[in-house]
């Protein structure tokens, strides 16, 4: 029997949560990242266990107007292949479509394009990138 997962919008989140899912899923956390980040997003949805526990994450930037942007998608690394990335996403692109974004753009590894163009329903474009540390 799968565990019951509450989704929320914009949920207060404390860093010290963030850095532990960033952990747990595999990352390399860096303190204080989240009370930085969150002041320059449309909203995130978290996904919490019967118990509280962060499970699940995804942050929605924003341009202010017409674009959005899906980053720092995260599910905790007992509980992946379960949904909870797909819900959250889902949620994501629902509530910044509701904010009246016409786009909702996202970057992902090779690895997750199944998740991102099949499951999440994200098309591939054409993009740049700069990786500014490298340039001078």
């Amino acid at each position: 029997m799968s565990e019951e997962i509450s989704y929320t919008w914009r949920d207060p989140l404390t860093d010290e949560e963030m850095t532990d899912l960033t952990h747990s899923h595999g990352g390399d956390p860096v303190t204080g990242w989240w009370n930085k980040t969150k002041e320059h997003s449309l909203g995130w949805v978290g996904a919490r266990n019967k118990k509280g526990t962060l499970v699940g994450f995804v942050n929605v930037a924003w341009d202010g107007a017409d674009h959005a942007f899906l980053i720092d998608t995260k599910t905790r690394g007992t509980f992946q292949h379960r949904g909870i990335a797909t819900t959250t996403v889902r949620l994501a692109a629902a509530h910044a479509r509701a904010a009246g974004c016409e786009w909702l753009h996202v970057d992902f590894t090779p690895e997750l394009s199944g998740s991102y163009l099949n499951a999440y329903g994200f098309r591939p474009t054409n993009a740049g990138l700069i990786h500014l540390p490298s340039t001078t």
